[in-house]
């Protein structure tokens, strides 16, 4: 947004309409305490030039490193005519289109998204998006609950193999409503979620089954066969997928006989950068017969008297619009420009472009994988089909493997110590379109001298006691 200048009288003439002394008085309810005060390592009065060729200078301190993170956050190509377009002002500036006869831009742009959504995920509805993938499948889950009426369970069958992050999120946000989530295993062979722990709850009474596609471990789960049990059983079927992944796989419209009543997820891997963690944004369909207890906003299209194509606000299922009693949930603004730049990047890519990145995100991946197992002491952890990235077993503790690796700009995965001791030195690694052969010989190179220092070390510490 273009930087527009005030000078003294207009902020003078500012304050005197609002009837304040200063600009500080505007702010006077923040305790003094609360306040950052004067900025003493900040030079005053720097001009343009400066104050760019000092934030340059910041940001070549973080350097540029290779990134071979995944784990829910993606390093893709997007556009540049992604952001220059979602940056002009009738987008950047837009906000909550309550006046239907002035927001038609920003109607008709949301409405594009939800068929878009819709297409990719082969569902019947989609709303105008959530805040995040995680807070996404909370409210999935809690759309559940009402909306199964075979069950009068509040309990909720989730995988371990689940996104870490999203089952705390889930369980922070449901729990104090009475909502239980009920762990499944996972196969210890293939990393997929296991169908004999599974099935030791057949029968029982539950809201839903959460069906990750691919899971956190990056493996691909038998969607067919959980899309069907949890039918079987009484439960409503929730797909967490990757949105990119969709361009390539059986969408969750299409899973089992009937395809998944909710699916939900992080929509980052459409247009958002890393950004170091955020805004993203989330999304979620559902069938028709569920569209009453989807939370947030639909937009719908219509004709007017002229018979002109107009767009409006369909649904809005919050306690701003309905009585609070029958509100599914207090989503508001949520991410809209993300949405916004999303819809855009999906329009340039297609379905065939977006398909070919995600083909070249797993090419990818399967050729890392060959240079770090062709060292020879790295072994991949499971058995399983995987996308965009896998588990690797590392002779040594990840954490000291990434903080060297880290030293020389690589990025080289995520330590799943803290979440899944039982792995041991597990890693998981991924790759995407961005990352070239070049970028993978240098990781492969530096995971080689990492290994060589170990067993140096290894050899040192022997001799001393031969």
């Amino acid at each position: 947004m273009p930087f527009i200048p005030h000078t003294d009288e207009e902020v003078r003439q500012m304050l005197d309409v609002i009837d304040a002394d200063s600009i500080d008085e505007l702010f006077d309810e923040i305790p003094e305490a609360l306040r950052c005060g004067n900025l003493e390592s900040l030079d005053s009065g720097l001009w343009e030039q400066e104050v760019t060729t000092l934030m340059q200078e910041k940001a070549r301190e973080d350097g540029q490193p290779l990134c071979f993170i995944g784990a829910g956050a993606y390093d893709h190509h997007i556009p540049a005519a992604v952001w220059q377009l979602a940056t002009r002002g009738e987008y950047y500036t837009a906000y909550t289109p309550y006046q239907a006869e002035a927001s038609q831009g920003t109607l008709q742009l949301l409405y594009e998204y939800q068929s878009m959504m819709t297409e990719l995920m082969a569902m019947e509805v989609s709303n105008a998006s959530l805040y995040d993938g995680a807070s996404a499948l909370a409210e999935a889950v809690l759309m559940a609950v009402r909306a199964n009426r075979k069950s009068k369970s509040r309990r909720i069958l989730a995988p371990k193999a689940l996104h870490p992050h999203y089952r705390a999120t889930v369980h922070t946000l449901v729990r104090n409503q009475g909502i239980e989530l009920i762990e499944i295993a996972y196969d210890e062979k293939t990393g997929q979620t296991s169908l004999e722990d599974l099935n030791g709850h057949k029968g029982e009474d539950f809201a839903a089954l959460v069906i990750p596609q691919p899971n956190f471990f990056g493996v691909l789960e038998d969607v067919d066969t959980l899309t069907d049990w949890a039918q079987a059983n009484g439960m409503l079927a929730i797909g967490v997928v990757n949105p990119l992944a969709m361009a390539l796989l059986s969408p969750p419209g299409e899973w089992g006989t009937r395809g998944v009543d909710i699916c939900c997820g992080d929509g980052q891997p459409l247009g958002a950068p890393l950004s170091s963690g955020g805004p993203y944004f989330g999304f979620m369909c559902c069938t028709q017969k569920l569209v009453r207890q989807m939370p947030g906003r639909i937009i719908g299209r219509t004709v007017d008297l002229d018979g002109k194509v107009g767009f409006t606000l369909t649904l809005q299922a919050r306690e701003q619009h309905i009585r609070r009693s029958k509100a599914t949930s207090n989503i508001c603004t949520n991410q809209g420009l993300m949405v916004t730049a999303a819809t855009i990047h999906m329009s340039l890519m297609g379905a065939e472009g977006l398909g070919r990145v995600a083909g070249r995100c797993h090419s990818n991946l399967q050729l890392l994988v060959e240079k770090l197992t062709g060292l020879g002491e790295i072994e991949p952890r499971f058995s399983g089909p995987v996308f965009h990235e896998t588990v690797l077993t590392l002779p040594m503790a990840p954490r000291q493997v990434l903080r060297t690796l880290a030293a020389h700009n690589v990025l080289g995965g995520f330590d799943l110590a803290t979440h899944y001791p039982e792995l041991g030195d597990a890693l998981l690694i991924c790759t995407t379109e961005n990352r070239s052969e070049n970028d993978m010989d240098k990781y492969r190179l530096k995971m080689e001298q990492v290994l060589a220092s170990r067993r140096q070390g290894a050899c040192a510490t022997m001799a001393k006691f031969d």
